[in-house]
């Protein structure tokens, strides 16, 4: 529970540490709102969610959204890509960088637009992982120097496609994965006549840290071993081909948290780069993969959340670890290439929903004055309010209270008290639990059986939203994401709560969240207000949460609009899109069902109906045009 006494915005911040992982980009103003700053260079510009939300409102669109700034977006291109530029002319590093993005971290046709756009200046190109994504790249203009990074599983028409985009002009390089797929690859670019660019990923010795570690070693899904590298170079060369051999690949896992594990991959990768270029084959690029982290907890750790370095760190050891070894080696700096997505779109998008409830265990009341005639249970347990003020010892109250409510339970079973006696028990017991929580407060020491207080007492603040949607990975992998409320933060919140979504499903539910001390299971919030609207954000949702939901209960992809910042508008912001989120008719489709169909067959219902007598014509079309109407109509809840 927040301290007691003034409050203040810096309480605030302290509590919910939206500088620690806002990247510079998000910050509570003095108004208690929380702020976006999404222009790197132009500090003075301010946007507030208030006025975001309250926009939002009139233009008629429904919550929950999702929020994209495409500024910090934008500035997120600028920054990789002009960090790692000022770090090789430090170094006096001979070699270029041309990165790429992923698109698998996140599809949606404007991130990449925006993407493509902001890398122009840098030839910052595009790196697909499946058929589709090759067939979506290569309808991207892309600069003619950038490159394209094909990965993945390959068949032959992900291989022709990858030629076709060789016979357009594009810098296409197609990493193999399996020597099955070089096979292939050299099959076709004979019978075509064309020449590919050749990629060939190494499965590293060296691990990553974090969930996935896994993504190297001998047990990795993806690479060759050093043999097979070897075996596949010579191939190349048996076949004419050994000139397009042109980039090394490996990759270590996403999210790296530990900085060493960085170091380690790129002595490792450079070492067999230049071994490679003692046995003749003259490659022009390393690509160090992904893994560029992303600071979710604000605790600048190891965590599976985190990460101990920032953005400059990361690119030195890039740089200057592959230029040590090339120096040592005395071979020629390659041209580097990296695969951050997390680290590009992460902070750029948010989702923004309502509490539309609160949910309680101790809501309920019932009348306790003791009664003629009642269970000895009831005495027992209204006594021990009486002794809290009294007794030292919390323990023994908890104990005994603890001790007659699973009594109470037992006798109302066995039908030795009534009904109302049970109630009168729980509400009892509530009330105890509530007195015993503050009083705790007050000691240096918590016994373990008390330390749950907190957590069973809190409330569950039910959000519009899905979790299984919006935030895939808070449930499938427990990523950590930053909530914190969009207003009020001026003012102290007193109510601890987890979060329930809308879904009818128990699993539905965030109760891990980043504050001052850690990962806390609840998130101090304000109370809500009658008649007010109360806004939370969960943040860096960019990265995968927006492309990964399913159809849980059937809750569609959210309304999102996007936001630009402009000096010249007074609120420092304009909304440039609006992208509506699905319909009911549009999940149903997806199921395979038919809206149209459906709609008929109701009406046919209500006809009869009608015709029986049960309704009244003018009713009868009322209901209809309602039913329609819903299908049309988003799928979450209506709030205003």
């Amino acid at each position: 529970m927040p301290k007691r006494g003034k409050w203040s915005v810096e309480d605030a911040e302290k509590l919910y540490g939206v500088k620690r992982w806002g990247g510079g980009y998000f910050e509570i103003g003095p108004n208690g709102n929380l702020h976006v700053t999404p222009d790197a260079h132009n500090e003075e510009m301010r946007i507030d969610f208030k006025d975001v939300i309250a926009e939002i409102k009139e233009e008629g669109i429904q919550f929950p959204v999702v929020l994209r700034f495409h500024d910090i977006l934008r500035s997120q291109v600028a920054l990789l890509n002009e960090t790692f530029v000022k770090t090789i002319e430090e170094a006096e590093y001979q070699g270029q960088y041309r990165g790429v993005y992923p698109v698998k971290v996140n599809q949606m046709r404007e991130v990449v637009e925006e993407i493509v756009d902001a890398g122009e200046k840098f030839s910052y190109g595009l790196e697909a992982g499946s058929k589709a994504e090759l067939l979506t790249v290569l309808a991207f203009n892309t600069p003619p120097d950038s490159l394209t990074i094909l990965n993945g599983y390959k068949d032959e028409e992900f291989i022709r496609l990858s030629l076709l985009a060789r016979k357009l002009g594009r810098k296409v390089v197609v990493v193999i994965e399996k020597f099955s797929e070089l096979i292939m690859l050299v099959k076709w670019s004979k019978e075509l006549d064309i020449e590919p660019i050749i990629g060939l990923r190494s499965k590293m010795t060296v691990k990553g840290r974090g969930k996935w570690e896994g993504s190297a070693g001998d047990r990795a899904k993806f690479g060759l071993t050093i043999t097979e590298i070897i075996n596949a170079a010579r191939y190349l060369e048996e076949q004419g081909l050994g000139h397009c051999f042109k980039l090394l690949h490996f990759h270590i896992g996403s999210q790296l948290t530990d900085i060493r594990a960085v170091k380690e991959a790129i002595n490792e990768g450079a070492m067999i780069y230049a071994e490679l270029h003692h046995m003749g084959f003259k490659l022009d690029y390393v690509d160090v993969g992904g893994g560029l982290g992303i600071d979710y907890d604000g605790s600048k750790s190891t965590n599976d959340s985190s990460m101990n370095y920032n953005i400059e760190e990361y690119v030195a050891d890039v740089v200057f670890g592959m230029k040590e070894v090339c120096d040592l080696e005395k071979v020629p700096h390659p041209t580097l290439v990296s695969e951050s997505g997390r680290a590009i779109t992460a902070h750029h998008s948010c989702v923004v929903a309502e509490i539309v409830g609160e949910i309680r265990a101790n809501s309920a009341q019932m009348d306790t004055q003791k009664v003629d005639g009642e269970h000895v249970l009831v005495t027992n347990m209204r006594q021990l309010i009486d002794d809290i003020e009294h007794k030292e010892n919390l323990q023994e109250i908890f104990n005994d209270a603890s001790q007659y409510k699973e009594q109470a339970a037992d006798a109302f079973k066995l039908r030795v008290i009534s009904l109302e006696e049970l109630a009168k028990i729980e509400t009892l017991y509530w009330q105890i639990m509530v007195e015993l929580q503050a009083g705790i407060q007050r000691q240096d020491f918590i016994p373990e059986d008390m330390q749950e207080l907190d957590f069973n007492l809190s409330s569950q603040y039910l959000c519009n939203f899905s979790v299984f949607q919006s935030a895939a990975d808070t449930w499938a992998i427990d990523q950590v994401l930053p909530i914190v409320p969009l207003s009020r933060m001026n003012e102290k919140p007193t109510v601890n709560c987890s979060l329930v979504d809308i879904t009818c499903d128990s699993d539905g539910k965030i109760d891990k969240f980043v504050l001052e001390k850690g990962i806390s299971d609840v998130l101090p919030m304000h109370s809500l207000n009658k008649d007010e609207e109360y806004h939370l954000g969960m943040f860096l949702t960019g990265a995968y949460q927006d492309v990964m939901g399913d159809m849980h209960n059937l809750f569609g992809r959210l309304n999102e609009v996007h936001i630009f910042s402009h000096d010249d508008d007074p609120l420092d912001f304009y909304i440039e899109e609006v992208v509506t989120g699905s319909s009911v008719d549009d999940v149903l489709s997806i199921m395979q069902y038919h809206p149209k169909s459906m709609a008929r067959e109701v009406k046919k219902l209500i006809d009869a109906n009608i015709a029986s007598g049960g309704m009244r014509p003018r009713e009868g079309v009322k209901w209809t045009d309602f039913y329609e109407d819903c299908l049309k109509g988003y799928t979450y809840l209506k709030t205003s």
